[in-house]
């Protein structure tokens, strides 16, 4: 391999300067256990205020915030709407840390106020949903990033750099997933598995992980096809280990979203991605992913508990000088911010500099077009075709 080839895999580390004469307004619509993380995040920020807080039930704003010392913060509202019609506020940003169900709602009202949004993912739960939202992101102006911090990791990037060199060639197979052993998500309570708040199971949560890492590497060309297969084997057992040792076996009869699904999807360029998420399953892992390209494959190893995250070197298989060889690609130690407050820092400058959405719907709209679409095909029995819309 040329010199010049392997340049284009090195990790090159900047640092901007933060301008703290101008300080970010933030309120928070929905105090869950994952605004937690967001919180975390803009305290370390120098040039964030965070002046507001809404969520459905009575007092959980309130508390959340004076459990993080911030008592002079607003939160005496009874809806997203209530704070986002409070001129007093100023506000610049909120992030929107809802249930999935209720994504679409407070990013449409926020937007249509002016407001910038960090979204979190799911982008939404429909296609139809996300659609709405992009259209007011158009009225509007504003910034609306949807929240893939996995994407700011240095490992993910690098897949990207690797596609983008040109060392794979023309890409035509791509092999993702993730899961876990035993990991549905109900230390949080049932938000998660209930149909009325998730909407999605496992493809929602870990699944649009997946499906980022790979087609933002490629260059998220348009989905046009899928057959897609979701089941809730171990959701609806009370005998499921988790549901045991949380002590709730009667989780079992509010499950509702998926636990495990599978699709065969056809992107534009030719390109056939075959897709597996598990957030229960009897194996270890679903497997490695893998990148087919005409001139060489990239394995990116999986792990056993999948978070969006990469388990291990991962290695190119090609051919130099005529001999069948294999390069790896060394893990890469980032060290400074986490991925959740690099997240925050890239949306606040995207709205105080006026450039892109680091994670832009015009991107994860495929994302969430194909996760519609598996649990679409899958309640059909049938390979369905992926329509999107103009915006």
């Amino acid at each position: 391999m040329a010199k010049t080839s392997l340049d284009a895999f090195k990790e090159v580390h900047t640092e901007s300067k933060i301008d703290t004469n101008r300080k970010v307004r933030v309120g928070i619509i929905g105090c869950g256990w994952i605004a937690g993380s967001h919180m975390d995040a803009y305290l370390n920020q120098p040039d964030v205020e965070l002046v507001a807080g809404a969520d459905l039930i009575p007092g959980k704003a309130k508390a959340f915030f004076e459990k993080y010392g911030l008592t002079d913060v607003k939160t005496d509202y009874a809806s997203h709407k209530e704070m986002l019609d409070d001129e007093s506020l100023q506000l610049d940003a909120v992030s929107i840390c809802t249930y999935n169900r209720q994504h679409a709602e407070p990013a449409i009202y926020a937007l249509k106020k002016g407001v910038n949004v960090m979204l979190e993912k799911p982008f939404t739960v429909t296609t139809e949903e996300a659609i709405e939202v992009m259209r007011a992101e158009k009225e509007s102006g504003k910034v609306l990033s949807i929240g893939f911090q996995p994407r700011l990791d240095a490992n993910m990037q690098m897949i990207k750099k690797i596609v983008d060199s040109g060392e794979l060639g023309k890409i035509y197979y791509i092999q993702t997933g993730g899961g876990r052993r035993r990991g549905i998500p109900t230390p949080f309570g049932t938000t998660f598995i209930e149909d009325e708040t998730a909407g999605l199971g496992a493809l929602g949560d870990i699944g649009c992980y997946s499906l980022d890492m790979v087609l933002n590497a490629i260059g998220y060309p348009k989905p046009l096809t899928v057959s897609g297969y979701k089941s809730a084997f171990f959701g609806v057992d009370p005998n499921y280990v988790g549901y045991v040792n949380c002590g709730h076996p009667e989780y079992a009869e509010k499950f509702a979203v998926d636990d495990f699904a599978a699709a065969f999807v056809r992107l534009e360029g030719d390109i056939i991605l075959d897709f597996r998420i598990a957030w229960a399953m009897n194996m270890d892992t679903p497997g490695d992913t893998i990148i087919l390209g005409t001139k060489g494959g990239l394995r990116i190893p999986s792990t056993e508990c999948w978070n969006g995250s990469v388990g291990g070197p991962m290695k190119i298989y090609h051919e130099v000088c005529g001999q069948q060889t294999v390069t790896e690609i060394p893990i890469i130690n980032m060290g400074g911010p986490g991925l959740f407050e690099r997240k925050i820092r890239t949306f606040l400058d995207a709205v105080k500099n006026g450039t892109p959405a680091p994670v832009p719907s015009s991107q994860i709209i495929y994302n969430q077009a194909i996760i519609d679409g598996i649990a679409k095909s899958a309640a059909l029995g049938r390979e369905i075709e992926i329509e999107i819309p103009e915006i």
